[in-house]
């Protein structure tokens, strides 16, 4: 009979008292078939069904020709007619569950399953089976039911807590993920989809530590696993752990020195610890083997840049053609090299041949009406941007700098309606909400909103120095003075070097009566942006009050 697990026919136990035309026409087919004479298999067992219409034995036996020849739809009406027969033979229903799981009608094959259980209780593949589908049919809530009470008969069940794992994990119940994938492998320590998917959960969870901790055991179980090996020298990548990084994709490269992936992480690795010379070496290697690599060219390019080697980076970005995912970028990076060069002229006629060559490249858009900003064009900026959106009418990071430009030119409402499309496009945009709660506080105005719209960007990226910083400048409009100086220090720890947040805790300082503190922090400010009239004037106005 074949069997859900893994699609194989496995035999039901034969029948006593078949009759005698049955059993004729049944050794014929039995004949025929190990032939490999499906056709006529399958006619030779109609007939003994014919014969002896109640056998379950031979209803299974012809329901598995049928999937050996791809008939699908036969078995299955094989199986519904022998059941008319055998209303309570679970082995048939088992046979049918299996062939509804495999055509993917999860509706029927949970039906199956469900009067298989409602025939035996204690049947737990069957549990197993209805549980797995239920999640399928994001029924999780039924597939936790039928699995714990798996689990509840079987408490060693190997896939049921496995199973079960899963649904939590998918679910973000990830205490009771962790305790389910510890009890799978307490079942089966080296059970492999359970260690990777433990893994897996750790990262989600930003518990690092133990997620190298649990790919390392699989490693240490299956050493030659080189995904695996892989997945763990990204995360020292991301960790910035260069040293364990290398460590690991040489090991790789002992086993597999071909893997261009694991040579152009190598690669990376040594452009993040800026060993550039050994970073052209692993860059160069892959294009000596695939000139088209762009993906290698690009980090190439990247790195000639970071030794300030400037032409060489620029040749090796003009090699990307515009058919390459990496062209738009590349033009960019040449556009900040000729920009920084003082070519502005240049790098223009650059950006606009770009976009001839690619239109629907956002990033050329924004790129170019930047440098017609930063260049005291705002009117020719703001063209771009619009020739962008006609391009890409929902593209965030073309509304974003449209926002960012309406409120340089002090057009406020233009500016926080730009941001409320980001928002609409992409709600947790984390940028976008600063960015108008900032500008509200900066204004004085809807402070409440702004502090829910700050907060809710730090939710989203928790620790970033300006964030905090906009969130301090709302405490000191909403004169809140001991919480404003409180994240305005924070922000500042972040940004040390930041003279508008150094500007904004003076501010505070002030406010609070705390001359001395502020006086300070205006003073070390203006040594680092001597050029601020304003801060000047308040450093004077603080002094003239006879503080020193």
């Amino acid at each position: 009979m074949w069997h859900p697990e893994n699609g194989k026919a496995i035999v039901i136990q034969k029948e006593k008292n078949i009759s005698f035309d049955a059993t004729y026409h049944y050794s014929l087919g039995v004949m025929l078939a190990l032939d490999e004479n499906l056709n006529g298999a399958i006619e030779e067992f109609e007939k003994a069904i014919q014969y002896d219409p109640t056998s379950n034995y031979l209803a299974g036996e012809l329901a598995t020709l049928y999937i050996e020849k791809g008939e699908i739809q036969k078995a299955v009406e094989i199986c519904k007619k022998a059941l008319i027969h055998n209303p309570e033979d679970i082995n048939i229903y088992i046979l049918l569950g299996g062939l509804y799981m495999n055509a993917k009608d999860f509706e029927n094959a949970a039906k199956v399953y469900e009067k298989i259980i409602a025939l035996d209780q204690n049947n737990s593949k069957a549990r197993l089976y209805l549980g797995t589908l239920y999640a399928e049919m994001k029924r999780f809530n039924e597939a936790i039911e039928v699995l714990g009470k798996l689990i509840s008969m079987e408490p060693d069940n190997l896939m049921g807590n496995y199973y079960l794992a899963k649904i939590f994990a998918g679910t973000n119940r990830f205490d009771e993920a962790e305790q389910g994938f510890k009890k799978t492998l307490a079942v089966k320590p080296a059970f492999e989809p359970a260690l990777i998917d433990l893994a897996i959960l750790y990262e989600k969870e930003d518990k690092i530590p133990l997620a190298i901790e649990t790919y390392r055991n699989f490693i240490n179980i299956y050493p030659t696993r080189i995904n695996v090996r892989i997945k763990l020298g990204e995360i020292y990548i991301r960790e910035k752990r260069y040293e364990e990084a290398e460590e690991e994709l040489k090991e790789i490269l002992n086993m597999d020195s071909t893997n261009r992936e694991v040579r152009f992480n190598l690669g990376l690795v040594y452009l993040e610890s800026e060993q550039y010379e050994e970073a052209v070496e692993e860059f160069s290697t892959l294009l000596k083997k695939n000139h088209d690599d762009y993906r290698a060219r690009y980090a190439l390019a990247s790195t000639f840049e970071e030794k300030k080697a400037y032409r060489q980076a620029f040749e090796e970005f003009n090699n990307i053609p515009p058919d390459s995912e990496f062209y738009a970028n590349a033009r960019v990076r040449m556009g900040l090299i000729l920009n920084k060069e003082g070519k502005f002229d240049e790098a223009v006629e650059l950006i606009k041949r770009a976009i001839m060559n690619k239109k629907d490249a956002p990033g050329l858009y924004v790129f170019l009406a930047s440098l017609y900003d930063e260049n005291k064009k705002p009117d020719t900026a703001e063209e771009i941007l619009r020739q962008g959106l006609l391009v890409a009418p929902k593209n965030v990071d073309l509304h974003y700098s449209l926002g960012v430009l309406y409120e340089k030119t002090d057009r406020f409402n233009e500016s926080i309606k730009e941001m409320e499309l980001v928002l609409e496009f992409d709600p947790d945009n984390a940028e976008a909400l600063n960015f108008i709660g900032y500008t509200y506080a900066d204004r004085g105005v809807n402070l409440e909103k702004a502090e829910k719209l700050i907060k809710k960007a730090l939710d989203l990226m928790p620790g970033n120095g300006y964030m905090i910083d906009s969130l301090g400048w709302v405490y000191f409009k909403q004169n809140r003075a001991d919480l404003a100086i409180k994240y305005l220090r924070e922000a500042l720890d972040d940004l040390p070097n930041d003279s508008t947040i150094a500007e904004h805790l003076g501010d505070a300082y002030a406010k609070a009566g705390m001359i001395r503190e502020a006086i300070e922090v205006y003073r070390q400010t203006l040594k680092r942006s001597p050029g601020s009239d304003q801060l000047k004037k308040k450093l004077d106005d603080l002094i003239k009050k006879g503080n020193p």
